[in-house]
Parts: structure tokens; C-alpha cells; sequence
């Protein structure tokens, strides 16, 4: 057998509680999912505002396919930019408050076209430890000298940052980290980038939409700006939809048009995508009330999960990561979860550090506060 070895591989992990499969679901994204003909009520999406499957969003999507068909046919370079994406950039860079923005497919491939094309050979990056995979192969993928730092712990990266000598200095972190749910200190990262002469690229994947006045994301939310600040915030998570853009001063974003790989060899997001996005842009600006609805929710089930035998990890977003442990135990717990009708994601190294193995609970304003009650009823049946 040709492939016999991965085989061996894959049983590997299975023995190690660390194998990966898919589900499928039948219909739209929704606290109320079907799949394989079962309904469960679930915990484990990204849609922290519920736009996902919005009536407005829908009817943008449809009406921008009829107005500029289905596929871009070309990279943004050669004629696939349409007036839609253009619209799009213009209206992000006003929403979070830089001169200019450039979108991107994906927040992997903004993060890989962004640090490849800000920092190279003779230049160094310095990286939280708990950053995100797309990060951490960005930095990789740049072939610039790479300093870790300890999670959120500043005093390090003081010191990496002076033993720096020469070449560009770029600091990268996740501003919500998407499998503890806390916050990076921005402040204090952007006052040790301008002494230290580095620049500061957020990646807010988890923040825009929901933190922030309007939603405008981490940077409102910390209520600081700076031409050293790269923003990066994907799409397809509060905004319901389906890409990422990079927002910065606008030589930052000629140097990504020109220089960033997953932008220029790639084939342009459907143009009608760009009209849904417009459209999501609006319904967040308007959403003080999901944002106040699904900050209830963050209390109530912190609150109702005070003194479980698992501990909450400590975050005030809606990401809410009940820790375990042990592998097989994380998955025990979300079989019990699962037969019980809820489903909640297991996450298993190599996504966290061994020994953290957790339950990733995600809360969307689409929960209602019976459906958080109906998850703490579980876990605590589940304790006992």
C-alpha cells in the first residue's frame, strides 16, 4: 500500500485523541443546526452577531450576483477588481479609521501576504506565542529572523525588542486570541513599538464587529491610533459573509498591491460577496443592541458556570474556553454534550498547548438566554 504510512500516521492520532473530522450540516449557519438529520443547538460557530444567515445579507448577495455575475474571473491586478470590492475597501478603511484598505480572500492569506511583504531577510519579527497558525507560518513563510514572546508578557518583548539591532521591526499578535478569548494588551504594545521604532500588525479576526464602539473592532474598543498600527480583520465571522482586509497608511497598502503574494497570484473574491459585505457593514454600525444582547449572554454563562469542576479561562468575549485538560476527556465531554442535542467544539493540540486540551464555547447574539440555560443545565448534569 502506497500510502500505508499515513495511515499508520493518522491511527497515531486517532490513539492520541487528536484525529480531525468533518461534520456536515444541512441548511444555513445558526445556533440551531441540523446535521445528518439530527437538530442540535450549537456552540461553535464564529457568528458572534448572527448575520450569517440574515434576510438583508441574503438579498444583497443576490441582488450584487445579478448586477456583477458570480466569479471575479481574474486577479485584482489583471481585471478582476470590481467597483463592488472598490466600494468595500473604502467604506473598511473609513469603518476602522485608516487612510486605506486592501481585501484579501482569507485572514490566512492576509496574514501570510502581509508579513511576507513587510518584513524579509535582515528584518525581524516578534511573535506571541499563542498567535494564530496563519501568523505563525506568515512569520515563517517572510524567512526574517523570528523572536517569541511569552504570552501577552511585555517585559519580554521589551527586551527582545532592544537586543534588536538592525532592519525592520514588526510585531504581530492576535488582538482577540481565538482559542483563550482574551484580550492583547494594544496600548501597551503600540507604546513599545514607537520606542522601539517597530511596527504593530493586529490581527482582529475575533474583535471586529463585536468590541468597540459600533463594532469598529480592537483598536475603538482600546480607543488608540497610529500610522505604526497594521490592521487586519476578517469577514466571514460577525460580518457574516466571507473574506479579510488589511487596513493601514496607504504606502503600507501600495507595498501589499505590489509586493504580497496571496494578493497578486490569486484570483479576486466574487464581486457579489463585496455587495453582501456592504450590506453587513450597516446591520454592525446598527448593532449596539446584538452587542448588548450577546454581552448578557457572556455573563450569564460565566456566571452559571462559576464553580463547575472545569475552570473558564478567563475572557470577556464571546469566546469562552472551558478548560480540561486531557484530550480524551475534551472529547469525552463533547460526546456527552453532543448525544445530549448540544454541540460544542473539542480543541485539541497542536491548536493549543498540551495539557489545555478545552471546550471552545462561542456565544452569538442569535442565542437566546434559554439556549445558554440549556448548556449549563448540561455541563452540570455532565459534572455530576
Amino acid at each position: 500500500m502506497p500510502y500505508a504510512k499515513l495511515q499508520r500516521e493518522l491511527d497515531g492520532r486517532a490513539a492520541l485523541g487528536l484525529l480531525r473530522k468533518r461534520q456536515v450540516l444541512q441548511g444555513p449557519q445558526s445556533p440551531h443546526i441540523v446535521i445528518g438529520e439530527k437538530p442540535y443547538l450549537a456552540f461553535c460557530s464564529n457568528d458572534y452577531l448572527g448575520l450569517a444567515n440574515h434576510p438583508q445579507l441574503i438579498a444583497a448577495l443576490q441582488q450584487g450576483a445579478a448586477q456583477h455575475g458570480v466569479g471575479a474571473g481574474a486577479a485584482h491586478l489583471v481585471s478582476g477588481h470590481s467597483v463592488a470590492h472598490h466600494r468595500l475597501e473604502q467604506t473598511l478603511a473609513a469603518f476602522v479609521g485608516k487612510p486605506a484598505a486592501l481585501l484579501f480572500s482569507t485572514g490566512y492569506m492576509a496574514n501570510l501576504g502581509a508579513v511576507q511583504a513587510l518584513a524579509g531577510k535582515g528584518d525581524t519579527v516578534f511573535a506571541d506565542k499563542l498567535n494564530h497558525a496563519s501568523l505563525n507560518d506568515a512569520m515563517l513563510l517572510s524567512r526574517a529572523t523570528v523572536k517569541r514572546y511569552r504570552h501577552n508578557d511585555m517585559a519580554q518583548l521589551a527586551q527582545l525588542l532592544e537586543q534588536a539591532e538592525s532592519g525592520r521591526k514588526l510585531v504581530i499578535t492576535d488582538a482577540v486570541f481565538s482559542m483563550d478569548g482574551d484580550l492583547a494588551p494594544l496600548p501597551e504594545l503600540l507604546a513599545l513599538c514607537e520606542r522601539h521604532d517597530a511596527w504593530l500588525l493586529a490581527d482582529d479576526a475575533h474583535g471586529v464587529g463585536v468590541l468597540g464602539a459600533q463594532g469598529r473592532g480592537s483598536l475603538s474598543y482600546f480607543g488608540i491610533a497610529s500610522e505604526r498600527i497594521i490592521y487586519m480583520a476578517t469577514l466571514g465571522k460577525a460580518a457574516g459573509v466571507f473574506g479579510a482586509f488589511v487596513a493601514a497608511e496607504q504606502v503600507v497598502i501600495d507595498t501589499l498591491v505590489n509586493h504580497a503574494h496571496s494578493y497578486v497570484y490569486t484570483t479576486a473574491t466574487p464581486p457579489a460577496l463585496a455587495s453582501a459585505l456592504l450590506e453587513s457593514l450597516k446591520l454592525i454600525v446598527q448593532g449596539d443592541a446584538l452587542r448588548e444582547h450577546l454581552r448578557g449572554l457572556i455573563t450569564q454563562l460565566r456566571n452559571g458556570l462559576a464553580g463547575l469542576r472545569w475552570p473558564l479561562m478567563p475572557s470577556d468575549t464571546a469566546i469562552q474556553p472551558l478548560l480540561i485538560g486531557d484530550n480524551h476527556a475534551a472529547l469525552t465531554l463533547s460526546e456527552g454534550l453532543r448525544e445530549r442535542g448540544i454541540r460544542v467544539a473539542a480543541i485539541r493540540p497542536p491548536t493549543v498547548p498540551q495539557g489545555t486540551a478545552r471546550l471552545r464555547i462561542t456565544l452569538s447574539a442569535a442565542h437566546s438566554a434559554d439556549d445558554v440555560t440549556r448548556l449549563l443545565e448540561a455541563l452540570h448534569e455532565l459534572a455530576r
